[in-house]
């Protein structure tokens, strides 16, 4: 079978690989202590369950507008408006069937052949991919632990060059947790306003952030509407995740082109997940500060725990619900004796395997020597996990 270029330049999602490898082994009945998907365990708000099932009795079944009814686009724009300080009018703002859908669109109008995309590594795993499909060049650049995986200015603005077309910024960050200062994302920005290249604010975990972090859009900035996209999503929010409606704020120009592509490809999200989202944005947020509350326990439970295990360290997650420790002592070329693993694909593998446990190798972030556990489960399934990484780390310790 003769395929087409451009889909052997993309690999499978290697996060939806495990979770598919960690379902296969629940379904013959295995214990598995999951740390791999990167959703809310928080049921969607009665509210908005409720918003779609009067959708459907009310027949709102049908077609809608391409770009999301008028309602919803109204509601988006004024909710960010309220959060998070920005100014943008509904023919600024298109609905997407996600915000993986949001990216893959902006990315596929604005990025061609030749151009290059700025990504900082740790990145989410489909940002290249999507950039690649499109014909782009990614360009990594480093977030550091000891800056807390926070990007800085001075380091994109060093890797922008005649052919640089987007930076594509994710705070707080998945998988890191990074979270990027209000003063250092106006910094980027103006870099990138200086040599006129596009920057987009991934703001899918924006409500996920532990003190002294505040939620943040870049879009609040005076004078930034020119030359920024932002990208929101309902799925963590309001643990939406399965309704698929994300969004993309943007330049009316750069909205409509998305709209034509949208019009040739899945045409409008879906319509009840549309009305559920308009309720979402105009309904109570009271969920949101008691999942960010159980959140920020997890947090403390899950990092304590890593930093206990032999070989292993991590650092602070300042937003999502992510944790990510080092355990390169562990691979070859560490330093804590024998090598269980060349890297943390065969190390997921092993974990999955042996220990029961499911995790998502960095190796998928471009981050080799991480491993990514998602928090979103209870502290019951979040202690099991660590009791079971604990005998795996500690017998190989023992072991060397």
């Amino acid at each position: 079978m003769h395929l087409t270029e451009r889909i052997n330049r993309i690999q499978i999602s290697p996060t939806s690989a495990v979770i598919a490898e960690a379902e296969k082994l629940k379904a013959r009945g295995v214990d598995i202590a999951d740390f791999g998907p990167g959703e809310p365990d928080f049921p969607t708000p009665d509210h908005i369950k409720k918003a779609a099932i009067r959708a459907i009795e009310q027949n709102y079944t049908k077609y809608t507008a391409t770009g999301g009814i008028m309602p919803l686009r109204e509601a988006i724009c004024e909710w960010h408006k309220r959060e998070l300080g920005s100014h943008y009018e509904p023919k600024e703002c298109v609905v997407n069937v996600g915000g993986k859908h949001s990216i893959f669109n902006v990315v596929s109008v604005l990025v061609q052949q030749g151009d290059e995309v700025i990504i900082p590594a740790p990145y989410w795993v489909s940002y290249p991919d999507i950039v690649k499909y499109a014909g782009g060049t990614p360009v990594y650049v480093e977030s550091r632990p000891e800056d807390e995986f926070s990007v800085t200015a001075a380091v994109i603005e060093k890797a922008i060059t005649p052919r640089t077309r987007l930076v594509i910024l994710s705070s707080p960050n998945n998988p890191t947790g990074g979270v990027i200062p209000p003063d250092e994302y106006e910094r980027i920005l103006a870099a990138c306003k200086k040599h006129n290249v596009w920057l987009m604010g991934d703001e899918c975990y924006s409500h996920f952030t532990y003190d002294p972090h505040k939620p943040f859009s870049i879009a609040s900035h005076a004078g930034s509407k020119a030359h920024v996209v932002i990208i929101g999503s309902m799925s963590k929010t309001f643990a939406m995740t399965g309704w698929r409606i994300g969004y993309t704020l943007a330049p009316e120009a750069l909205v409509q082109a998305t709209v034509k592509l949208q019009s040739q490809s899945t045409s409008n999200p879906t319509s009840i997940a549309q009305h559920a989202a308009l309720e979402a944005m105009r309904g109570p947020m009271d969920t949101v500060p008691v999942m960010l509350a159980e959140y920020a326990k997890r947090r403390k439970r899950i990092v304590e725990g890593l930093r206990a295990i032999p070989g292993v360290t991590c650092e602070w997650p300042g937003g999502a619900f992510y944790a990510f420790p080092n355990v390169a002592a562990h691979l070859a070329n560490g330093n804590s004796g024998q090598a269980l693993a060349k890297d943390t694909g065969e190390l997921a593998r092993m974990l999955l395997d042996q220990a029961r446990v499911a995790v998502v190798p960095g190796d998928a972030f471009g981050a080799p020597g991480y491993l990514r556990l998602s928090y979103a489960t209870s502290i019951e399934r979040i202690d099991e996990g660590l009791r079971r990484l604990d005998r795996f780390f500690s017998r190989a310790e023992a072991a060397a």
